[in-house]
């Protein structure tokens, strides 16, 4: 009955009391049997029993609970919210007006570009002395340096006994950027240079010789002589 007396009621405001009027004689307790037994498992409050099914109460409010007086300070934050709609107004009218007079902060790349940190890794290239001569002396010291095994030196005696390179390649497909070349030269002949922008369209390109790091030198010589004054003259 009590299925019956829900399943019909729903959808509505409802209250369900059940009233279990057994009077105290009848609930055995020395039964094993009773639910009555074991007063540790037994809560009359939870009980309901199905001989009592005609003593459900349904009493029913049909429409919605309305409040005994207007509450207007619900009514104001209401309207509040929904027409003025406070968090639309601060982002678009506050934030918008004060971003107005903020200076840009976006730059317009290619054509312009921002400024580059001294310590900045780009690309790399070899140095020349003022005179024109290479300052690399063949010492190997970059090469044994290079954990990513890119840079490959062959030397050969000159006739004043000096050491110079006649190969000098560096596979950029290997670099880490990691500078170890540059802080292990003794004369700050190979260097990364400030360009970032050394992409290509072809493999092969990503190798560079020593005609193309000497060309990288020149071509970025008073940047890299400014960057390396910093190195020596910065405090730590």
């Amino acid at each position: 009955m009590l299925t019956r007396i829900l399943n019909r009621s729903r959808g509505k405001n409802f209250c369900v009391y059940i009233n279990n009027s057994l009077p105290e004689g009848d609930k055995n307790t020395n039964d094993p049997n009773s639910k009555f037994y074991n007063k540790k498992f037994y809560s009359p409050i939870l009980d309901f029993d199905e001989t009592q099914e005609n003593n459900v109460e349904l009493h029913y409010y049909y429409g919605r609970m309305q409040a005994d007086e207007l509450d207007w300070t619900e009514v104001w934050e209401n309207t509040y919210q929904g027409i003025i709609s406070p968090e639309y107004f601060y982002h678009t009218w506050f934030c918008g007006v004060l971003y107005c007079f903020e200076p840009e902060w976006t730059i317009n790349y290619p054509y312009e570009k921002g400024p580059i940190s001294p310590l900045f890794r780009g690309e790399h290239a070899l140095r020349r002395y003022p005179t024109g001569e290479e300052r690399c002396i063949a010492c190997k010291l970059c090469q044994s340096a290079c954990p990513a095994r890119a840079i490959t030196i062959e030397t050969e005696p000159r006739p004043d006994n000096s050491r110079r390179t006649v190969r000098y390649d560096i596979d950029m497909t290997k670099c880490i950027y990691c500078g170890f070349c540059q802080e292990a030269c003794p004369v700050d002949a190979i260097v990364e240079g400030p360009n970032y922008e050394n992409t290509t369209f072809m493999h092969e390109d990503l190798y560079y010789d020593k005609y193309k790091l000497l060309e990288n030198g020149d071509k970025w010589e008073p940047q890299l002589a400014r960057n390396i004054e910093y190195l020596i003259n910065r405090k730590f």
